[in-house]
């Protein structure tokens, strides 16, 4: 093999995904100035803190620039099984760092961190570099991937909001459901069915709202990116430890989840 010919070709490939990664935070810039912010801050306040915001990102720019970065890691996903509650894929941070690093450009980008503080009324703060939910993917890919209803319970001492955005959606039955309002003292239920198409973005506080997806059909396919924020990144023992345990059965395995818990990764 010619290591020139390949250190060429590595300095080739590093300029294309820092031009991809400019792009990538032209568009979210572009996307932050161009929304109604003061309907949007209305909407998500009067709906219990949750907001849908159709074709944040073009669906062009999604398909074009997120989706293969998607599909590149798709052999590194995790796929498990929990009886009566969740069928399907993932991918952790840890992978979106090494291999799909353009979702962090999203992730990490300041004007969309500003909106978001500005939209929640706190200081949004990352996950610490050890939760793989931080910028993660999920593929519903075989008939009957899907999750129960459940919420994006924070184990942090702060509260965790979540960022959904759609990637993938070649389906008709497998849908993102909602029921915002839940267990609401004074408001009645209000049942939603989203389809997520790419670009949509969905924003919400996970301790409020109960949702899930509904199973996938035969030849159909849903890709997902969710990022997590949080207003306190610090987590007592005892519930790192379950939640470590949780991300391992139900989402990223346990060799990929301790092997960074426990600084067993070298690959950092």
């Amino acid at each position: 093999m010619d290591l020139s010919v390949e250190a060429e070709r590595g300095r080739v490939m590093s300029g294309v995904v820092a031009a991809q990664g400019n792009t990538v935070r032209d568009a979210v810039d572009q996307a932050v100035a161009g929304l109604e912010f003061e309907r949007l801050h209305g909407q998500y306040w009067e709906q219990n803190e949750f907001l849908v915001i159709k074709q944040f990102l073009p669906r062009s720019f999604v398909e074009e620039t997120f989706v293969p970065q998607a599909q590149g890691v798709k052999a590194q996903l995790n796929r498990n099984y929990i009886p009566g509650h969740k069928k399907g894929g993932s991918v952790s941070y840890y992978t979106v760092q090494e291999k799909a690093p353009l979702f962090l450009d999203l992730y990490h980008s300041q004007s969309f961190r500003e909106f978001l503080n500005r939209l929640v009324e706190a200081k949004l703060m990352f996950c610490p570099d050890n939760d793989p939910h931080s910028c993660a993917l999920y593929y519903y890919t075989e008939p009957g991937d899907h999750i129960g209803f459940h919420y994006d319970t924070s184990y942090y001492k702060g509260a965790r909001y979540t960022i959904l955005m759609g990637l993938v959606d070649r389906s008709t039955q497998c849908k993102l459901v909602c029921e915002l309002f839940k267990d609401h003292p004074t408001k009645q239920p209000c049942h939603l069915e989203l389809i997520t198409e790419p670009g949509d973005m969905v924003i919400f506080n996970g301790d409020k709202l109960w949702h899930a997806v509904t199973p996938l059909g035969e030849g159909e396919e849903r890709i997902a990116l969710t990022m997590e924020y949080v207003t306190n990144p610090e987590m007592g023992t005892v519930k790192r430890l379950y939640s470590n345990l949780k991300d391992s059965f139900g989402y990223f395995g346990f060799a990929t989840v301790f092997k960074r818990a426990l600084g067993f990764d070298r690959s950092k």
